[in-house]
């Protein structure tokens, strides 16, 4: 999944650049107009993403919060038990959200960040008198899928798995090394590609100060990812002090959770903000896209650990559905608990990647618009500023109202199907094609609002009032975004992880693991968190790109006399 998404990427939106550039024409007067044309590239990436994220999370959570609920709760039976009849739309689930979602939320990320680079490196003259400078956003990417290629190839056949404990490590070890493979090479390539100085948004700068932002970008990924490792894995005390709160019951877990994805907030928010300070001063607005992309340079190795929690836990649904032996299950379980931990990297990854792409597209919006300064004090700018502040509010209340609502009707199929003595005896095989059609229906229609509040609000604010107040309303979406989306993921992360623990015996009293009143609260917990770390969370991430794109794609319509046209009214 990795290899394929990161390379059909990369060819795709370099021939799309080669065939517009042929129709443009190889003249540096149009090269601007030819990059603002590539930027679309973007928008139709982030649009799909919009589905797979905003569809394939509802979809994949009303299956499991229902299956969960009426299953493990109500009936106490295992988790993936085939009498279960939202079994198979859960299994479905984790492909439709975990890894098409994932996979298009990633490919988004990487088309805009290119996009942004290429749209600003086209206003520096040093940089578009040479086809080989312009291409070093594809150039990090191209030598950072050669890199994860030799790191996965001795991965797999040096991987020195041979116990459970093993298996986390193993999958940790792969992004790290990609990472410091990833630093040498891009040294060699930064001192090939670019020019020793050029100027860019009037900021004289040169190759050295690019490599510095693509640097940082990149190592602050892999400690974003490593802190979120710290804050959603069983074998740090944070998810420890969670399995232990169930001792009192849900409600001391549910309150322990959410403390817990408040705080794993601060270390990600100040490796951003250190990144976002030492790239704007080294290179404008061009540095925050250099950033983005050094994050996005290891995407293959992150979008392959995260892909294995969700193959592994159907894995687990499979080997239990088939009536497989009890020591099948607890490989597969290790393995999804391991998967567990490195699918929550993958989206501290990606959330991380989708702070700096969103910034990187607001510095092309606001060159695009021909705003020098944004000045947050200005009349048009502050309101459009807290308006963005609160769009993820909304949007995320939309979303897990939506998972609330097909869980409902998942739960109530389920149940009506367990009145019968013959399923719940299973005696007879459930109509499991009744669950997998509420689902589908539910997340297609649920998806709806929440894709239009992001697709329109920009529209509708640059319409109606203008430029100014859309710079406002952008930064703002993605300061509070950035953080609910970790917030959000980390919570829910860590209750699904403390659920694990119990189940694994991890607290003392070895009575208190599966079918303990301990094990029933934190089933309560992990219900509540899949919500958030499967759907509002990493959905965000394409509330803030998808909101900044069509703000760089429709950025003539704001600047034209259509754009606020109520200011206009007013003044």
């Amino acid at each position: 999944m990795g290899f394929a998404l990161t390379s059909l990427g990369l060819a795709a939106l370099f021939v799309t650049v080669k065939v517009i550039g042929s129709y443009f024409g190889d003249v540096p007067e149009n090269l601007p107009e030819l990059y603002e044309c590539v930027a679309a590239f973007g928008l139709g990436g982030s649009a799909i993403a919009c589905f797979g994220r905003v569809g394939g999370g509802i979809y994949t959570k009303a299956a499991d919060v229902g299956a969960d609920l009426v299953g493990k709760v109500e009936n106490n039976i295992p988790e993936d038990d085939p009498r279960n009849p939202g079994v198979i739309a859960d299994c479905i689930g984790d492909n439709v959200g975990d890894i098409a979602g994932m996979g298009s939320d990633l490919f988004g990320s990487f088309g805009e960040a290119s996009c942004a680079a290429l749209v600003i490196a086209a206003e520096s003259a040093e940089l578009t008198a040479s086809f080989t400078a312009m291409m070093y956003p594809l150039l990090i990417t191209a030598v950072g899928i050669i890199v994860c290629i030799v790191v996965a190839t001795i991965g797999a056949t040096n991987s020195g798995v041979k116990r459970a404990r093993d298996i986390e490590p193993a999958l940790k070890r792969q992004l790290l090394y990609s990472t410091i493979g990833a630093t040498v090479v891009l040294i060699f390539i930064t001192e090939f590609a670019l020019p020793p100085t050029f100027t860019i948004n009037e900021v004289a700068t040169g190759r050295w100060g690019a490599l510095t932002c693509v640097l940082c970008g990149l190592w602050s990924g892999l400690f974003i990812g490593y802190t979120t490792e710290y804050y959603t894995s069983s074998a740090y005390r944070p998810v420890q002090e969670i399995s232990e709160s169930c001792e009192t019951g849900a409600a001391t877990n549910i309150i322990y959770g959410l403390a817990l994805g408040y705080l794993s907030v601060v270390p990600p928010i100040m490796a951003m903000c250190v990144t976002i300070y030492v790239s704007y001063r080294m290179c404008s607005l061009y540095g925050y896209a250099l950033a983005a992309l050094g994050i996005l340079s290891t995407m293959s190795v992150a979008l392959t650990i995260d892909a294995y929690g969700p193959i592994s836990d159907n894995a687990g649904g499979i080997a239990e559905m088939s009536h497989m032996g009890h020591e099948i299950r607890e490989i597969t379980d290790a393995l999804d608990a391991a998967g567990n931990t490195t699918a929550a990297i993958g989206k501290g990854f990606a959330i991380g990647s989708a702070a700096f792409v969103a910034l990187a597209l607001y510095g092309a919006y606001v060159s695009r618009v021909q705003i020098p300064i944004v000045n947050i004090l200005d009349s048009r700018v502050m309101p459009g500023l807290l308006f963005g502040a609160m769009l993820p509010y909304w949007f995320s209340a939309m979303t897990m109202k939506s998972v609330g609502i097909a869980a409902m009707d998942m739960v109530n199929e389920i149940r009506r199907q367990f009145q019968d003595p013959e399923v719940a005896d299973g005696r007879k095989e459930p109509d499991y094609e009744s669950c997998v059609a509420i689902a589908t229906q539910a997340a297609l229609h649920q998806m709806i609002a929440p894709a239009a509040l992001v697709m329109l609000s920009p529209i509708i604010v640059g319409i109606l009032f203008g430029k100014f107040t859309l710079a406002g309303l952008l930064p703002g979406a993605i300061v509070s975004g950035v953080q609910m989306a970790i917030s959000a993921s980390n919570t829910g992360g860590a209750w699904d992880n403390a659920k694990k623990y119990i189940e694994q015996g991890g607290l003392k009293d070895k009575n208190k693991g599966k079918g303990s009143p301990q094990h029933a609260a934190a089933v309560i917990g992990d219900t509540v968190g899949d919500p958030l770390k499967d759907t509002s969370g990493p959905a965000l991430n394409i509330l803030i790109k998808l909101m900044a794109i069509i703000s760089v794609v429709f950025a003539p319509v704001f600047q034209s006399k259509m754009g606020g046209i109520i200011l206009k009214l007013i003044e």
